[in-house]
């Protein structure tokens, strides 16, 4: 069985990092379609296919619709992120001229219309994020309808130099840029999400707010970096230095789950990425997630996923739509 990295952790590493640790575990990209440049007044509308997609500005200002939300107003390096949108409208310009309808080929990697360039023009890089069944519906869980990330937060410092290079790729035509591409998507994601949660005091209840709460986070740790240990409230308490029953109702109110129905779930996400591994034995598997036995995980794995883990195994392995359910964390 290949033990993967968020199992076993040096003892001696003072520094934790749970939301790489849920990165990892869901296999989160940030991956860019394509995109436009266009002068004057202009009108574009899609049809969203991706459950999470990204339209960023590079230069200009636009105004983004989905689904009825908005107009939301983005300047250069701002970022907006659809959570389960279908119908998506941008907008550029004065709006004081009747707006042209651009028809954008989805096929297209990256179209300049009428000429224009970065100088005079509105100029949107499109993209979605990807992530294994595991992760979609963590993310969704965590996300807003429609997520604004602004440059101009201090937060976000990087993200119109990340842009400006992803604009430089994907029109340069060089060497390499398909690599390229895939990297500064991935620090794009990075970046978007990084601002996100900075800038956002009222996140909803849910992992993406437990893991950016700094009273917690020792509880966390304790939880990510050793899931087989049998946890007591008390003591994951003793870790974040507040009372038991303090702890507990903190927990929920950030967590939207009691701690150790947290930590049973998160035990569930790994064994369900672990059950992807051809090589992953249930009974060494149960042992690392500190059942006592494989009749007892696999009696926890069906109550909470619906299936045993090797018909949970069988379902990944041939796509079936059951594999993609989550169980959110």
């Amino acid at each position: 069985m290949v033990v993967r990295p968020y199992f076993l952790r040096d003892s001696t590493d003072m520094v934790r990092d749970q939301l790489s640790d849920v990165f990892d575990l869901i296999e989160v990209q940030g991956l860019v379609s394509g995109g436009f440049s266009v002068r004057g007044d202009w009108i574009c509308h899609f049809d969203i296919h991706d459950p999470l997609k990204m339209i960023a500005v590079v230069c200009g200002h636009i105004r983004v619709t989905a689904d009825g939300i908005g107009p939301i107003d983005l300047a250069p390096g701002d970022v907006a992120i659809l959570n389960r949108r279908t119908r998506l409208v941008l907008q550029g310009g004065s709006g004081l001229d009747a707006p042209t309808e651009l028809v954008i080929d989805e096929s297209d990697t990256f179209v300049r219309v009428d000429g224009a360039n970065c100088s005079d023009s509105d100029v949107i890089i499109g993209g979605h994020i990807d992530v294994n069944p595991i992760g979609q519906a963590l993310l969704m869980q965590a996300l807003p309808p429609v997520g604004h990330v602004r440059a101009s937060a201090a937060e976000a410092t990087n993200l119109h130099a990340i842009l400006n290079r992803l604009l430089d790729e994907v029109t340069g035509d060089r060497v390499g840029a398909a690599f390229a591409i895939k990297q500064q998507g991935q620090l794009l994601l990075l970046e978007v999400l990084r601002a996100y949660i900075a800038q956002n005091d009222q996140l909803p209840p849910g992992w993406l707010r437990l893991l950016t709460d700094d009273r917690l986070r020792p509880a966390v740790s304790l939880m990510h970096d050793n899931p087989g240990k049998p946890w007591r409230l008390e003591v994951l308490a003793r870790a974040a230095a507040m009372s038991r029953t303090s702890f507990a109702e903190r927990f929920r109110t950030v967590a939207g789950v009691p701690p150790l129905t947290y930590l049973s779930n998160w035990r569930m996400q790994l064994a369900r990425h672990a059950l992807r591994d051809d090589d992953a034995r249930v009974g060494t598997l149960a042992f690392q997630l500190g059942y006592t036995s494989e009749s007892a995980f696999s009696n926890a794995f069906k109550r909470e996923v619906g299936m045993s883990p090797l018909r949970y195994r069988a379902s990944v392995r041939d796509e079936s739509p059951v594999a993609a359910q989550s169980v959110p964390v």
